[in-house]
């Protein structure tokens, strides 16, 4: 179990840094033109948002993801304050990308918002999409994982529809370590978590959408970062790949958008239920963190 769920958050990595070349490109016209099929981790050289970061880094969101690991091999499981303190100097230091999202909680807390109360009100998957680092030495029950990714997500992006897709996704995740299929645990986190009926609604679209090519899928779904676009986008990627991680990261950059927090929830769920041996070699010794990763994990 600590060796999967260890792989696991490696692919929720592996997710991010495969989508940094292409991240928020929206015409897949663009990204078949320069690259073909992508199968290889790239310099964003057309992800005008990355200019500067190098093969093999990850997104501001896998950089989210970096910070909440050291939070957690720091302080030997979640801290919410010590969390919240790093992720501020992250995002002061001037190496990572501000989205509207950061920008807002970094105006609540300047204006004298406490750090558990400073979270924006946008409707973006990617503050549930850095989850998976809570899955380390937590031996807890699927509903109390749910509680913990929630409000783990509320510090930076307090809207319950956000909240109610990382306590959904986390629910996933250990159903999927103790031993469901993804799709079956798709289905059966939805009483696990809870959660409202955008959040019902957009799993069950995603689950119906399962027989659909993912181009087509997504670009229905809407290619954006938004929840209602993104959830039921992620969950087909989780339920129509469901035997292939490898394939899934791959459509996943391949419908463009937002495909970085797509990978990340994808890479997470796929991971635990197949493994790193299910992607090449060359995706996770290419990280640039990839050490760093393994040892973080280690000090869990």
């Amino acid at each position: 179990m600590e060796e999967r769920v260890k792989e696991a958050v490696m692919a929720s990595f592996v997710g991010d840094a495969l989508a940094l070349g292409v991240h928020w490109i929206y015409n897949v016209r663009v990204i078949d033109r320069k690259y073909g099929r992508v199968e290889e981790l790239l310099v964003p050289e057309l992800a005008s948002f990355h200019k500067g970061k190098a093969k093999g880094e990850f997104t501001h969101y896998g950089d989210q993801m970096m910070v909440l690991l050291k939070s957690v091999a720091q302080n030997g499981g979640f801290d919410a304050e010590g969390f919240m303190a790093a992720w501020v100097g992250l995002m002061k230091g001037g190496t990572c990308y501000l989205d509207k999202a950061s920008q807002a909680t970094l105006e609540n807390l300047g204006a004298g918002a406490a750090f558990d109360e400073a979270g924006s009100e946008s409707t973006d998957l990617a503050g549930a999409a850095r989850i998976a680092p809570l899955l380390l030495g937590n031996h807890i029950s699927a509903g109390e994982l749910a509680q913990l990714a929630a409000t783990e997500t509320a510090l930076t992006h307090a809207n319950m529809a956000v909240t109610d897709a990382a306590a959904y996704f986390a629910c996933v995740a250990r159903l999927v370590l103790d031993g469901c299929g993804p799709v079956e645990a798709l289905s059966l986190a939805l009483d696990e978590a809870g959660g409202g009926a955008e959040l019902r609604e957009g799993v069950t679209m995603g689950l119906q959408s399962r027989e659909t090519p993912t181009r087509e899928a997504i670009a229905e779904f809407g290619q954006m970062c938004e929840i209602e676009a993104s959830l039921p986008s992620t969950v087909h990627l989780i339920a129509r790949h469901e035997k292939s991680l490898k394939e899934a990261l791959i459509e996943n950059v391949m419908a463009g958008g937002d495909s970085a927090a797509r990978g990340m929830l994808a890479g997470l769920i796929l991971g635990a239920r197949h493994g790193l041996d299910a992607v090449p070699e060359a995706w996770v010794t290419g990280m640039v963190q990839h050490q760093q990763v393994l040892a973080l994990m280690d000090r869990v």
